[in-house]
């Protein structure tokens, strides 16, 4: 009889441990704020749809945002399209920051994280070729306490892929073998626009990328943090040509490789 009431006991217990541990969880993860940097320059075009598309998205388990967008000193009116939009939309949850001078993506970057007070941090290009929607799938291995660090993968999963060009899918997969040659990671899209962060993490790093050389950068320094988990996701991919705005070109690539081989060997420090 004592054996089966300690039995019943040791159940019940095991059972209100559980209990307030998803209590726990779930009261935590509601208490926590998504920061979205949006890094921008001339994209008057597509800024409201993108931000139309963020603040439409519920996430999960009660995640708040704070959608940072810095204008990379635009020469057409995407400041005043972001203004018009928090003002009719009373969107106290986003805020404008406009650099004086043209600096770049990375810079644009830079400042985001310097102003971010959220607990992830993600990169949300000011164009609409990555859907918010898939907020979810970066936080959910962040959430359920996997991992620390999510890349969304375009050569990964079922989700809808523009076709468009052959040379720079060539070029990502190369940059991503190379830059894993050097991590030891095994990510299949290191490119990839979408990453998320922990706040704390992203924030801990030295970085000084001004252009498109933050990726290979990031994710050289990313790598070296101590037992730092890292997953993959796939996402959906809604690419534009270059007639649409697309900016990057192949000199961009030539200064990726440059980046991965600099990060990695003989600039090593990553935390500041």
């Amino acid at each position: 009889m004592r054996k089966q009431l300690n039995a019943v006991f040791s159940e019940k217990k095991e059972q209100c441990i559980f209990t307030i541990f998803v209590f726990l969880n779930l009261f935590l993860s509601m208490s926590q704020t998504l920061t979205i940097i949006i890094p921008a320059f001339n994209e008057a075009d597509t800024i409201q749809i993108i931000l139309e598309k963020i603040i439409s998205v519920q996430l999960i388990h009660k995640v708040q945002k704070e959608v940072i967008v810095v204008d990379d000193a635009s020469k057409d009116t995407t400041a005043e399209q972001v203004n018009a939009f928090i003002k009719s939309h009373h969107a106290g949850n986003i805020k404008i920051i406009r650099l004086d001078n043209n600096q770049g993506k990375g810079a644009a970057i830079h400042r985001g994280i310097e102003e971010a007070t959220g607990d992830f941090i993600v990169i949300q290009d000011a164009d609409t070729e990555y859907n918010p929607v898939e907020y979810n799938a970066l936080l959910q291995p962040v959430l359920d306490g996997f991992a620390d660090v999510v890349y969304g993968s375009r050569f990964m999963g079922g989700e809808p892929h523009r076709i468009l060009f052959f040379w720079h899918s060539i070029g990502n997969k190369l940059l991503t073998t190379l830059s894993n040659m050097f991590t030891n990671l095994n990510l299949t899209d290191m490119e990839t626009g979408y990453k998320l962060f922990r706040a704390d993490m992203l924030k801990s790093l030295l970085l000084k990328e001004n252009r498109f050389g933050f990726e290979p950068e990031v994710t050289a320094k990313i790598s070296r943090i101590p037992k730092v988990r890292i997953y993959e996701v796939g996402v959906s991919y809604y690419g534009r040509t270059y007639d649409e705005g697309k900016k990057i070109d192949w000199r961009d690539g030539f200064h990726a490789i440059y980046c991965v081989l600099r990060y990695n060997t003989f600039d090593r420090r990553a935390f500041k």
